[in-house]
């Protein structure tokens, strides 16, 4: 009897499906427009658009584009899982059909390699065991996970407890877009030989990078290791224990996190307890924007050798960066530091402990920068400071601040511009508003409602989409979590949707049910110059309020929604510079309130004011949106 009575809704939803496919084929071939299933996500978005929105506007296409392309009887399907709390146990599957954002659960990989090896290329897998215990020969790894969408790897075990063996590792994982890497112990317990390691994560998009103890435990190995994650975007990085316990190791590091923009990252123990070392350190965080640094533990206990590190946070904007303990407790050691802090646009630095408690040999430091804090050093008779310029900004400081190239290097030209800029036939530069996210699309509300969203749940988030601990996946969730809570800033009001029904309920109700959604009609321009053609002024050109919605890193499509009071809306078209053909048709907001903004806004830096002084404008970037009342 209950078996009768649970005739499943997917049931009777694959019914419908075939009666309205035949009336659908039907209507065809009479003539008549064929229309999109009507239990589907699809067409229930079109329907909520015609029942929401008072106007004659037609749901735009590309809204429409981004609703969910399960079918009726997958939505059915996937609804009841996320019902019985059970979606986790048909992952892959949902997130084929829904198309979400989510990583492969790999498996681990035991090969051994136990004779001379050139790997060209190798991706998505777990390696676990190379090179290990492997007497003299060389190996060379090329290409690891190179220029790939959402690469999740793991690498374990390379070199380890060899003998006089040369490793090679050239590019690994560059190029990436939402790069998940962990690598763990390099060349470990090593002795004599040599390592060289090129390009970890270069130029990567949104990382998540793990390196745990590089060359720990070795004898007499020279190490060099040449640019960490440098050129990314965004992300975390970690980098755990360089050379600690080494004996006799001439060691190099250069270039960890150069030119990144908005990364943090935490670097621990460089030659921790090293005998007789000769490390060198160049180069980290240079040239960064708005980075998060913590670096703990250089050469601690160290015994009888030589510390050199130069260039920490050189011509680095804004951001925060604390570097704690430099060669502490060490005995006998040669210690010298050059250029600390010596940033662009001064951030907030502290150094704790450099020498502290150290017995004999020399200590040197050389230029520390401004609005900094310096703290737990060897004794000043012992300690020599060629530059510590705390509390006055230095005449190389002040050099920096006026030169355009390197705002250019963090602020893409053409990113912000003054309004008076949006009118025929100025040329100007066209910022890249290629959408950089993976491809996702909004989930049906009937499974989105049932999913928690809460910072209080983010367990049960990690359990449905098998977020491993520390992992990039529980990153993304829980930066996007604590994006969607935050306290809206004065006068703000926004919301988090992810579906497009919630994004038209949020508009709405900010803005009444007569609206309309804009965007750029596509990337056309993008990194060039344009000429500004035909302007049109939305709502007259007058001053007026507009909802704008913003990608953010999620496992489905998710937006963050505000509203923007006191702002100018434009359309505009855009014309090659050249032919003076159409190319785009562009969608610029002008925000013309900037007394909220925080003073190191990249729009103040790329147009050289402050807040409240100016307006900011700026174009809607593809999948990006913006709603007004409508004309």
């Amino acid at each position: 009897m209950q078996q009768h009575r649970e005739l499943s809704l997917v049931t009777l939803l694959s019914l419908f499906s075939i009666f309205f496919s035949l009336n659908v084929a039907t209507a065809s071939a009479g003539g008549k427009s064929v229309d999109e299933n009507p239990f589907s996500p699809k067409a229930y978005l079109t329907r909520y658009w015609n029942k929401e929105v008072r106007n004659d506007a037609v749901g735009p296409s590309f809204l429409l584009s981004k609703a969910s392309p399960l079918t009726a009887v997958q939505s059915a399907s996937f609804t009841k899982l996320a019902s019985q709390n059970a979606l986790q146990t048909k992952l892959p599957e949902f997130c084929s059909a829904a198309k979400l954002l989510c990583f492969p659960d790999l498996g681990q990989s035991l090969e051994k390699h136990e004779r001379d090896v050139s790997f060209t290329g190798y991706s998505e897998r777990n390696f676990t065991n190379y090179g290990t215990d492997r007497l003299a020969g060389a190996d060379s790894f090329k290409n690891y996970s190179l220029g790939e969408n959402l690469p999740i790897d793991s690498f374990r075990r390379y070199s380890r407890d060899s003998v006089n063996h040369k490793d090679k590792f050239n590019n690994y994982a560059a190029d990436g877009n939402v790069v998940d890497q962990n690598f763990n112990s390099y060349a470990a317990g090593a002795t004599s030989g040599t390592g060289d390691f090129k390009r970890y994560a270069d130029s990567t998009n949104v990382p998540n990078l793990r390196f745990t103890s590089y060359s720990d435990d070795s004898n007499g190995r020279a190490q060099s290791f040449t640019g960490y994650s440098e050129n990314a975007n965004a992300g975390q990085q970690s980098f755990t224990s360089y050379s600690k316990n080494g004996n006799g190791a001439p060691n190099a590091f250069t270039g960890y996190g150069t030119s990144s923009n908005v990364a943090g990252s935490d670097f621990t123990g460089y030659s921790q307890s090293g005998n007789a070392p000769n490390d060198t350190f160049t180069n980290y965080g240079n040239d960064e924007n708005n980075p998060t640094e913590r670096f703990r533990s250089y050469g601690d206990g160290g015994n009888g050798g030589s510390e050199k590190f130069s260039n920490y946070r050189d011509r680095a904007n804004v951001g925060e960066s604390s570097f704690q303990s430099y060669a502490k407790n060490s005995n006998s050691e040669k210690v010298n530091f050059v250029n600390y802090g010596q940033s662009f646009n001064n951030g907030s630095d502290s150094f704790t402990g450099y020498a502290k408690a150290s017995k004999g040999g020399s200590t040197g430091f050389k230029i520390y920068g401004v609005n900094n804090t310096f703290k737990d050093y060897k004794d000043k008779k012992t300690t020599k400071f060629t530059e510590y310029s705390v509390g006055e900004k230095s005449s190389l400081a002040s050099k920096m601040a006026a030169s355009g190239s390197l705002v250019k290097r963090w602020v893409e030209p053409g990113k912000f511009f003054r309004e008076s800029m949006i009118k025929k036939g100025t040329v100007m530069p066209f910022p890249d508003i290629k959408d950089k996210m993976p491809e996702r699309s909004f989930l049906p509300r009937t499974i989105s409602s049932k999913l928690p969203f809460a910072t209080a749940k983010v367990s049960e988030l990690k359990r449905i989409f098998h977020a491993e601990d520390n992992s990039t996946m529980e990153k993304i969730i829980t930066d996007a979590l604590q994006e969607c809570e935050r306290a809206p800033s004065k006068g703000e009001t926004k919301r988090c949707v992810g579906s497009a029904e919630d994004m038209i309920d949020f508009a709405t109700s900010v803005l009444g049910r007569n609206v309309v959604v804009r965007t750029t009609d596509n990337v056309n321009g993008s990194k060039g110059d344009v000429v500004v053609g035909a302007v049109k002024g939305i709502n007259g050109g007058k001053v007026t309020q507009s909802v704008s919605c913003h990608q953010s890193l999620f496992p489905y499509l998710l937006y963050y929604c505000h509203s923007v009071p006191k702002v100018r809306v434009y359309e505009a078209d855009l014309l090659d510079p050249t032919s003076k053909a159409k190319i785009n048709r562009g969608v610029a907001i002008c925000h013309l309130d900037t007394s909220a903004w925080s003073p190191t806004h990249g729009s103040f830096a790329a147009l050289g004011s402050g807040p409240g002084r100016i307006e900011v404008c700026h174009w809607i970037f593809q999948n990006d949106l913006t709603w007004t009342i409508a004309d």
